[in-house]
């Protein structure tokens, strides 16, 4: 039984369901983190919580973490209510993720590869934990980096972004394969924006550690 950690994006939570219980019934051993970007934006608009972004991170008040607790809180609850009574809730604060303080981002961190003995009890008990990415703090961690830091703790045999773009993609057409340093040498440049930053760092972090990661059709690997 292969151990794969996919990370669900907050606007594909529903639809990403459907393939992780394909997964299931392939008999993959799963860890699942989940983020909960446009929920956390919405209510931040609504609370008159600035929302700003940088290099695809989002820079959190401490007015702002009680509203990324709850959007994260109610992804989580949809999450494990859409898999049945195998899925776990799982809050990151509360198992024990470990990150380092971001202080130019307010209460932001970069996760550090773990392995929280609440995962790997679910793991064993046959359980799919669903983990939301809040670290000891609080701080917000993206919840990418969060999968692959979870990744590389648990030596899962590869990660899996589930995202709303079907990958990669350059020049209009998506990358079918990329390697770390090719990888690496497009993040240096600067030339991509928004969400594909963080997750083409996160699987560049996870390869370089020996675990392959692919997102959505466009594979990571060393």
């Amino acid at each position: 039984m292969s151990r794969l950690v996919v990370k669900v994006g907050g606007a594909v939570a529903g639809e990403a369901v459907d393939h992780v219980n394909r997964l299931l019934a392939a008999g993959h051993s799963l860890c699942l983190v989940h983020g909960a970007g446009p929920q956390i934006s919405r209510q931040m608009e609504r609370a008159g919580i600035a929302v700003e972004f940088v290099g695809g991170r989002r820079v959190t008040t401490a007015e702002g973490i009680a509203v990324v607790r709850s959007a994260l809180g109610a992804v989580n609850a949809a999450i494990c209510a859409a898999i049945g009574p195998r899925a776990l809730a799982l809050g990151g604060e509360e198992i024990g993720l470990e990150a380092t303080p971001v202080p130019e981002l307010g209460l932001v961190g970069d996760p550090v590869p773990c392995a929280p003995a609440a995962v790997l009890e679910a793991l064993a008990g046959g359980f799919v934990p669903v983990v939301s990415p809040l670290a000891v703090g609080p701080l917000n961690v993206n919840a990418d980096e969060a999968a692959a830091a979870l990744a590389l703790g648990l030596h899962a045999e590869r990660l899996l972004f589930l995202t709303d773009v079907a990958g990669l993609i350059l020049d209009g057409e998506v990358v079918e394969e990329i390697g770390i340093e090719a990888a690496a040498r497009l993040l240096r440049g600067g030339s991509l924006e928004g969400g594909i930053v963080p997750k083409l760092g996160a699987a560049l972090t996870a390869a370089r550690g020996g675990v392959p990661a692919s997102i959505g059709r466009t594979a990571v690997a060393a």
